[in-house]
């Protein structure tokens, strides 16, 4: 919840700033059934289904990872993509090193709030002998549930790659300033 909540913040931020929200229309995005089948594909196994099998779950997590990337390529023209695509690269590394799970640090998980265990498959989650654990889960963002969460580095440059597409797309037009010939 606390990730749809930064995200909202981040479009109401747009207007706030005095950019149009209606200039993401003009976006010509390609590839963007690769991003909808990754979340929705991420929904899937970590909220409505999240009961299923581990190594199936690990599998489509990293492959939604690879639908994601097949957009950003798509779209790399787009201002401020770049961020966000380092940030989606970071979190993949990580958890391509952790077999399809990001690993998760005790001290954030419990500065969230968040169980230590918890049924079904685990996106994130605290591992017994994670790898790259610096580049996982190790901000813990406390809060009542469902806002308290965890974040990586990772996710900290998916939402400033977002801020900055968002507001560069959404700018107004600046007047030109070039003189023309008398």
């Amino acid at each position: 919840m606390l990730l749809v909540i930064l995200a909202l913040a981040c479009v109401a931020s747009v207007p706030l700033a005095g950019g149009n929200l209606t200039r993401l229309l003009e976006l010509e995005l390609r590839c963007t059934w690769a991003v909808l089948t990754a979340i929705s594909i991420q929904l899937g196994i970590t909220t409505i289904f999240p009961n299923g099998d581990d190594a199936l779950y690990s599998a489509l997590h990293l492959l939604t990872y690879a639908m994601a990337a097949v957009f950003l390529i798509a779209n790399r023209t787009i201002r401020g993509l770049w961020i966000l695509a380092a940030g989606g690269a970071l979190n993949l590394i990580v958890i391509s090193a952790n077999h399809g799970v990001m690993p998760a640090s005790s001290t954030a998980t419990a500065t969230a709030g968040l169980p230590a265990t918890q049924d079904g498959f685990a996106n994130s989650a605290v591992l017994a002998h994670p790898r790259l654990s610096a580049l996982g889960d190790v901000i813990g963002i406390p809060g009542p549930a469902p806002l308290g969460n965890v974040l990586s580095v990772g996710d900290l440059l998916i939402f400033a790659g977002l801020l900055v597409l968002l507001h560069r797309a959404c700018a107004e037009p600046q007047p030109s300033t070039a003189h023309s010939p008398a």
